[in-house]
């Protein structure tokens, strides 16, 4: 597709096929994007986790969902996806990296940060592979793991204590069902939220 035609194309998806498989080169090719993105002194502070065996994905939802608990269409839809992309951030790497000679900190002062970067540059990251989805015929989906799971999480995977779920990308081949509710909230354009020169002032052919 044409970058334009991927960018409009993108959409959070929350049904999928269970009987066709994401290959594993679709995969790869999704997480070489991801690198490609910017990243705060190209510190590269990102690792991505791959669940895609039944058991990983399986020890994924025991890990971040409540035993007998009840389920919903959309955890229901979402369970189906073939494919788990948890997208980590590092902020050591960070932190790190601007204490080199080079950046010119001599410390490793978090408080020097206006914004966490590390998780910053990870959702960026995370972009990249919903976008390469689109690209290539899938669907996909960004979503939260709970704050009270993270600890399951990263004791189910082995995930070390300095990487933060930042969240997860879901693939998979997209099958209809109900639009979600939430598009019929109207879609700012890019005329609505432009504020040129100063906050509030509009473009002079808006």
């Amino acid at each position: 597709m044409e970058f334009t035609e991927v960018v409009r194309a993108r959409r959070m998806v929350r049904r999928y096929d269970p009987d066709r498989a994401v290959p594993r080169e679709v995969v790869e090719r999704c997480l070489a994007n991801a690198v490609r993105s910017p990243s705060a002194g190209f510190s590269q502070g990102w690792d991505f986790l791959v669940l895609s065996a039944p058991e990983e994905r399986g020890a994924f939802w025991t890990a971040t969902t409540e035993a007998g608990g009840p389920s919903d269409r959309w955890l229901d839809g979402i369970r189906k996806a073939p494919v788990l992309v948890l997208c980590l951030s590092h902020k050591d790497a960070y932190l790190d990296r601007y204490a080199a000679p080079d950046k010119g900190w001599t410390d490793r002062d978090e408080r020097r940060w206006p914004v966490p970067y590390w998780d910053v540059d990870t959702g960026m990251a995370s972009l990249l592979i919903l976008l390469t989805a689109t690209d290539e015929g899938l669907g996909s989906l960004f979503f939260g793991v709970p704050p009270e799971r993270h600890a399951d999480v990263h004791e189910a995977f082995g995930i070390p204590r300095s990487r933060t779920i930042v969240g997860v990308v879901s693939l998979g081949y997209a099958v209809p069902g109900p639009r979600s509710p939430s598009l019929r909230r109207h879609r700012r354009s890019g005329r609505e939220v432009a504020h040129w020169g100063r906050f509030g002032v509009a473009g002079e052919d808006a």
